[in-house]
């Protein structure tokens, strides 16, 4: 029996059900592991996601792009395809897509996480014959501390800013990232009982997870406040993009920190100019990526975006029959 999928110009192409995962070029057909740019692209015939992502995928796509939503769990047949969608533990709506042809198992696991998240759906382990993994973090270094105990230094980090007459701005991601932060800081004490202010980027994301239910503290624009003096002692939530930008000329005092699984590696702090770096990460890491697949059962494993060598090379060590596979996947987001 050929390969269930194959690497065509447009990504990752299921035959028998005629549809693409991920795809990165416009294709009739697509299923979407979830609404990061480097995964749900504009401009397909239809789209096929879980239920839960779609607020954020109708933001990233456009309110013109035809979307079909699936709870988890959900099979429907594409062509003589059983697909279902199963949770990455991602960001909200994240899926794994598995993919069965007459009897024949596959799951595409997108980016996924192992760790709890506040903010979206925990990861689901999914049988297979063939499993198709991220590698974002796939080196040993990386090995993640509860993000509870990551948040709870955020918050120190914040009043001790507030001390100095400083705001605190943390940079991080604008989807995902950011609402996992707030969604963490709501668990603390007194989590709920300050006010966060937004970069603009920030806001339309926030409002989706909001309208999921998800809950984080009280936010503001940060446009709305009119006055630097207004910043001391705020906690501000920006993407990295801002950094160095004109923008940044608001603060008249700031403490800068970075939100992020590359801040596991100190060199990455100082490349990136901030005071503090909080390894906070949206993806599996080393020990993650192993125990995963493991745990699926998986006859045979290929290792896509990210450090892909390294993990290979682990799985082939420990007797799976493993590969890397080539795609236009990108990093952490």
């Amino acid at each position: 029996m050929p390969d269930l999928l194959e690497l065509t110009p447009e990504g990752l192409y299921c035959r028998a059900g005629d549809f693409h995962v991920d795809p990165w070029r416009p294709v009739p057909r697509a299923v979407v592991t979830h609404g990061h740019a480097d995964h749900a692209r504009s401009g397909m015939g239809i789209v096929h996601a879980a239920e839960p992502g779609l607020g954020l995928l109708r933001w990233r796509l456009g309110e013109t792009q035809p979307l079909a939503g699936h709870a988890y769990g959900e099979r429907f047949e594409l062509g003589s395809a059983r697909v279902s969608l199963h949770s990455a533990g991602h960001v909200l709506g994240s899926a794994q897509v598995r993919i069965e042809v007459e009897g024949e198992v596959w799951v595409v696991s997108g980016d996924y996480k192992r760790d709890p998240d506040p903010s979206c759906a925990p990861f689901e382990v999914v049988p297979c014959d063939v499993f198709i993994t991220e590698a974002t973090f796939g080196l040993p270094v990386y090995r993640w501390r509860p993000t509870s105990e990551v948040a709870a230094d955020m918050l120190a980090w914040w009043n001790d800013s507030a001390a100095r007459g400083e705001t605190a701005l943390l940079l991080c991601y604008a989807l995902g990232k950011a609402q996992r932060i707030l969604a963490e800081l709501a668990l603390q004490p007194g989590g709920m009982d300050r006010e966060v202010l937004l970069h603009g980027a920030m806001l339309p994301g926030v409002a989706v997870y909001r309208d999921a239910g998800v809950l984080m503290p009280p936010t503001r624009a940060l446009s709305e406040t009119s006055r630097a003096d207004e910043l001391s002692g705020q906690l501000v939530l920006a993407p990295p993009s801002a950094l160095g930008s004109a923008w940044m000329r608001r603060f008249k005092s700031v403490s800068v920190a970075f939100a992020s699984g590359w801040m596991q590696v100190r060199g990455n702090r100082r490349r990136r100019g901030v005071d503090r770096g909080f390894v906070v990460s949206d993806h599996a890491d080393w020990p993650s990526l192993l125990r995963t697949c493991r745990e699926t059962g998986a006859k045979r494993v290929l290792a896509t975006h990210g450090n892909t060598e390294a993990l290979v090379r682990a799985l082939c060590e420990s007797g799976m029959d493993a590969a890397p596979l080539k795609t236009e996947f990108g990093g952490e987001n």
